[in-house]
């Protein structure tokens, strides 16, 4: 809640940035993380609205929950193949995100972690993911077409709920399981392949 706060050196003895660290400093524009640093927490940058890039060093293994949710200023951010979890909404309402590479040593993509993304038009999911959580990409209203890997065995509850552009997707023969309310208020999409994978 330091909202004069616009700019902070990190120095390379840090190894972690802790829950709620930065959050509600909405005068940040930009942050420098060492490469010390192995865990950001939850909470740890969210409201920071001023933010509009970051660069995650590939010595971080761990991205809290809620890490950068409502960093709507934010129009990039590299994930290095460091990192193997990434927590729930991480990247809600991250409305200026425009592009985002998953890195290929995630395996779960969390429930709600691109949420209201409205500025996302493409994604590269890997194969190294097995599962897209509940709310994934729901209200991602820019993207307009997606492909799931054949890693993909099940697709949560509301993943790509009004995702009203969405005019076409791929789900591979991996997947067992379509939730809920998946594809609801896709108001561009005008056909889907369901395979006999899926019971």
């Amino acid at each position: 809640g330091c909202s004069k706060l616009s700019s902070i050196t990190i120095p390379n003895s840090v190894t972690s940035i802790g829950n709620e660290a930065f959050e509600g400093c909405s005068k940040l524009s930009s942050i420098t993380i060492p490469n010390s640093v192995t865990s950001i927490g939850s909470y740890a940058f969210s409201g920071c609205n001023s933010l509009s890039s970051i660069t995650i060093p590939n010595s971080v293994t761990s991205i809290g929950e809620y890490a950068f949710w409502n960093c709507d200023s934010l129009t990039s951010i590299t994930i290095p193949n460091s990192v193997t979890s990434i927590g729930k909404f991480a990247f809600k309402g991250c409305s200026s995100l425009s592009s985002i590479t998953i890195p290929n040593s995630v395996k779960n993509i969390e429930d709600n972690i691109f949420q209201s993304c409205t500025s996302l038009k493409s994604i590269s999911i890997p194969n190294s993911v097995t599962s897209i959580g509940n709310g994934a990409f729901s209200y991602c209203t820019s993207l307009k077409s997606i492909t799931i890997p054949n890693s993909v065995t099940s697709i949560g509850d509301y993943a790509f709920s009004s995702c009203s552009s969405l005019s076409s997707i791929t789900i591979p023969n991996s997947v067992t399981s379509i939730g809920n309310f998946a594809f609801s208020y896709c108001t561009s999409l005008k056909s889907i392949t369901i395979p006999n994978s899926v019971t």
